[in-house]
């Protein structure tokens, strides 16, 4: 971001005459006497230096929460400087208490609070806006684009009874196509099978189980796949999952692999909540599926991203199998709710 900023910076000043540009500090120097320059906040303590008369920061709430109090605001004091604290929302963090304190009448003669949402920039089509809005979870529209501070942590799907799709066919049909999603387990965590109809958005079968070896889980996943026949059958490969996909493939399953990062997950959970949400998919009325749902969390980490877990003590099997099949859903083609 530094880095944008600085070519951004160099860009605005070509022609005038008389600057001292230096690359390395990215800093440029006026003849008389001003000085800009651009920082990372990355490692904190390398912004401390000589006093300021202005200092902005841009996407302020990702900093770490000393950099304002105790580095750059003392480098203000010096001057009586001003700063201009830029940021996307954050969670309720050090950056949403200053913001509270500009909307204080209290503080006004010290602080000042301005909110633009997305759709107050002129430049992005409001068609647009309205495309994304249907795209994109209500937590991901409320933060990114509407600018409002929500809570760190919270409950990932919303709409659950909502999605539970009535007159779900347990028979396949074979005019209509099938996708299953697979996460493996073993002692302590279960492994679970999902199958959902492709045309109809509907899961149609969840199996459940542990506490059973992989060559019977995979005769298992076998059975279920010869009876609903899907197209697809995406299954995690992390750690034992990939032996037991490879297994599956020699016998001719079309298996494919799905391996869970962090950076993985979070659009793989995204999508599922967005799903069920907007009822882009109808959800069998089971209950281990209804409550891993209800009591799916998500925690945001220092570095903009969340971690998406089941609370300590219980599972999130039926969960992911789903969204591994809705992902495999996705991959087939235009999405539509369902009836």
């Amino acid at each position: 971001m530094a880095s944008q900023v600085w070519r951004d910076l160099k860009a605005s000043v070509r022609g005038l005459p008389g600057l001292d540009i230096s690359e390395s500090e990215r800093r440029i120097d006026s003849p008389g006497g001003g000085m800009i320059a651009v920082r990372s906040a990355h490692n904190p303590d390398n912004l401390r230096g000589e006093g300021l008369d202005l200092a902005v920061l841009d996407e302020a709430a990702y900093m770490d929460s000393r950099v304002f109090p105790e580095i750059v605001r003392p480098m203000l004091a010096t001057n009586r400087g001003s700063a201009l604290l830029l940021s996307t929302p954050f969670g309720r963090n050090w950056f949403w208490q200053l913001f509270q304190r500009g909307c204080d009448p209290q503080f006004h003669n010290q602080w000042q609070s301005f909110h633009f949402p997305t759709s107050s920039n002129p430049y992005i089509e409001p068609e647009e806006l309205e495309d994304i809005r249907h795209s994109t979870s209500r937590r991901v529209w409320l933060a990114e684009y509407q600018a409002a501070f929500t809570d760190d942590t919270g409950q990932v799907f919303r709409g659950i009874r909502g999605a539970v799709g009535a007159g779900a066919n347990p028979q396949p049909r074979p005019d209509h196509r099938y996708v299953a999603g697979v996460d493996w387990g073993r002692e302590g965590d279960y492994t679970a099978i999902a199958i959902i109809d492709i045309d109809d958005k509907r899961m149609v079968a969840l199996d459940r189980f542990n506490r059973v070896g992989w060559s019977l889980q995979r005769g298992r996943l076998r059975s279920i796949c010869d009876r609903w026949e899907p197209q697809q059958i995406w299954a995690e490969a992390n750690s034992f999952g990939s032996p037991n996909i490879e297994a599956l493939q020699q016998e001719g399953l079309p298996m494919r692999s799905f391996t869970t990062t962090s950076k993985s997950k979070s659009p793989l959970i995204e999508s599922l909540a967005l799903a069920i949400e907007r009822k882009f998919i109808g959800l069998l009325d089971h209950p281990v599926l209804l409550a891993e749902l209800v009591s799916y969390t998500m925690q945001r980490l220092p570095d903009g991203g969340y971690r998406y877990s089941a609370p300590s003590g219980m599972n999130d099997d039926t969960v992911m199998a789903t969204a591994l099949a809705w992902h495999g859903v996705e991959k087939s083609g235009p999405l539509f709710g369902f009836a």
